[in-house]
């Protein structure tokens, strides 16, 4: 018999990147008493690990428990950036409603689309949090608007449009019902939870059914699964069957070994869960996201929406550069390749395949940051090693026809700046959808654009703003292919020969472009050592220095005056590359090259390729 479980809500927080997620589980985890009174807490204690951090977004969806009133609330903060869609799809069939958090002053962005859209399919309850009313530009009443459109450009159904609206602060921790109310703490939200959330139900003398949404990867454990249990009760010991919806030759005998259960910020160990719980298990090694565990002599599967293809691929490669193996601590092949079939432990959007040779392996992502967030992994655990240029995927329709991801991007400039990015954009083959302004005066352009358009445009974008622009993308299937268009306009600087850039050669250099490396550092030759000026690349000498003679000295370097040369970032240098360049990654370095690094080499493939 369905019964509902009163003493438990699944609920996930769902937004647009930077609206104050983390941040707001972090004052539901100090309200409801999980940390003690004088107990020091990181803030964001939910990003944890130092991507995270830094960046201030989240990759992973986490779990955690609060306790209210006698009543478990598990809560599950997921990322909102697009590139990480595919942990928000899954994470939101374990629960039974959303909080939607939105900013106050940017109102409703194009992930807060993509984040409600899934959960109405769902079928989900929504309750409305406008976050970050203390900013001075906040304009609540008119975001209420916002999210009221959205809803019903969305379809959602009259109970769903009919959901409660809340006005916080998660930075000072608290909530009110209405805008004339005394802020005091979260408690308006704990409240609402308990009313409008959905108490989870299942039949607790049926056969038990767990769905797996999350899979943990532990060094000591191995995979951990995590879901809710659907139906009947789960327990140590038990024997199951492991089952998957879209995979039917699935079906093998599994015993769990461990069960865990969420409180705070830890796992707590168990002996067995109920309907509506939200568990991990470890010790099956063969356990995947969607993947059913079933009890009794019939077992079935649990329906689960497939995971959403990747559609930019980049090569990942042994570095053979003449700097190769001198600052990484894992170089070959099989040091990369076991990386990065571990990674698929964890991560279910990604694909890694083996190509032709041994030591090149093509790894496909959701988008630029999230290949970018592996790259950095890599790097800090000690890897070195070569990446190409990201390419988008294309698919082919049954006539044959070539078609091509495209994103929907969304576009916030000063007005000033608007014919400009309307111009950069178009070039791309982006084309105009709408054009708003703002509250601020600022412009909001809408364009429909080929993904491949917005592969390097970032660096560009900013620049030509002057760092005002803001630019929000998200995946909008695939259309016919869009035709050529030119990728970089600029040439680059490659250095001539190998040895330490000096101050004379790199003196004479800087008037050809804006250099990427200082007096002192290792080039070789082949090696991107600038953006040029004009359009074609150019051979250089960084390593001359000047003939002493008896009336010169060698003091005469000191007076040379050289420009600071441009650092770029892991994205910045991603971004760069061309087709006929790589990316050197190290712990401690970030390099551009040629491949062909011969220049003779390089000239004939390049007549080849015109041929």
């Amino acid at each position: 018999m369905i019964t509902k479980r009163e003493d438990v809500r699944n609920v996930a927080i769902i937004a647009h990147v930077d609206h104050g997620k983390t941040t707001l589980v972090d004052q539901l985890l100090r309200q409801s008493g999980v940390f003690r009174e004088n107990q020091e807490v990181q803030e964001r204690v939910m990003d944890s690990n130092d991507i995270e951090r830094e960046r201030g977004i989240t990759i992973l969806s986490k779990n955690t428990a609060v306790h209210y009133k006698g009543v478990k609330i598990n809560i599950v903060d997921t990322p909102g950036h697009a590139d990480f869609g595919g942990e928000v799809e899954r994470v939101l069939k374990m629960v039974d409603g959303v909080i939607l958090l939105v900013d106050a002053f940017e109102g409703a962005m194009p992930q807060t689309r993509f984040v409600l859209k899934k959960a109405l399919e769902l079928d989900l309850h929504v309750i409305v949090c406008i976050n970050k009313i203390d900013r001075p530009e906040a304009r609540p009443n008119e975001v209420i608007d916002e999210v009221l459109e959205l809803l019903m450009d969305l379809d959602a159904s009259d109970e769903q449009l009919d959901c409660p609206f809340l006005y916080a602060s998660a930075k000072t921790g608290c909530a009110v019902l209405d805008l004339s109310d005394t802020p005091e703490n979260m408690e308006p939200l704990f409240e609402t939870i308990l009313k409008y959330i959905p108490a989870p139900e299942g039949d607790p003398d049926a056969d038990t059914q767990v769905l797996i949404s999350t899979i943990d990867y532990n060094e000591y454990v191995g995979r951990i699964g995590v879901g809710k249990v659907e139906n009947g009760t789960i327990s140590v010991n038990q024997e199951l069957t492991l089952l998957n919806h879209h995979d039917s030759s699935k079906r093998q005998k599994v015993k769990i070994s461990k069960l865990y259960e969420f409180d705070g910020l830890q796992k707590v160990d168990v002996r067995s869960a109920e309907v509506g719980s939200i568990v991990a298990i470890s010790g099956i090694a063969e356990l995947h996201i969607g993947d059913t565990l079933c009890g009794g002599d019939s077992p079935e599967a649990i329906p689960f929406q497939k995971i959403s293809e990747p559609t930019i691929a980049m090569n990942f490669m042994v570095n053979d550069s003449p700097l190769a193996g001198q600052e990484g601590k894992y170089v070959t092949s099989r040091h990369i390749r076991d990386r990065l079939y571990r990674e698929l432990n964890t991560d279910v959007s990604l694909r890694v395949e083996d190509t032709d040779s041994t030591e090149c392996f093509r790894v496909s992502g959701r988008g630029e940051l999230h290949l970018s967030v592996l790259i950095e992994n890599m790097r800090r655990e000690g890897y070195e090693f070569a990446v190409s240029k990201p390419e988008v995927l294309y698919h082919f329709d049954d006539r044959g026809h070539k078609l091509e991801p495209m994103e929907i991007a969304y576009v916030d400039v000063p007005e000033e700046f608007s014919g400009t990015v309307i111009r950069m954009l178009s070039e791309k083959k982006g084309e105009l959808q709408g054009m708003t302004t703002l509250s601020d005066g600022s412009m909001r352009l809408e364009f429909h654009i080929p993904s491949r358009g917005l592969i390097g445009f970032r660096g560009d974008f900013l620049t030509s703003t002057r760092g005002t622009g803001i630019l929000n993308t998200m995946f909008d299937g695939y259309s016919e292919y869009k035709g050529d268009f030119p990728f970089r306009k600029q040439g680059s600087l490659i250095a001539f020969e190998a040895g330490e850039a000096v101050t004379y050669g790199l003196f004479s250099a800087q008037e050809r472009g804006a250099l990427f490396v200082g007096p002192g550092e290792k080039v070789y030759g082949g090696m991107v050592i600038g953006q040029s000026g004009k359009g074609e690349d150019i051979e250089l000498n960084v390593c001359k220095t000047k003939h002493l003679t008896n009336t010169r000295s060698s003091n005469a370097d000191e007076a040379l005056k050289l420009t600071p040369p441009k650092i770029l970032s892991l994205e910045q240098a991603i971004e760069f590359i061309d087709w006929d360049e790589l990316l050197e990654v190290t712990p401690k370095s970030l390099r551009i090259r040629k491949r062909i690094l011969d220049p003779r080499e390089r000239k004939r493939a390049a007549f080849h390729n015109k041929g």
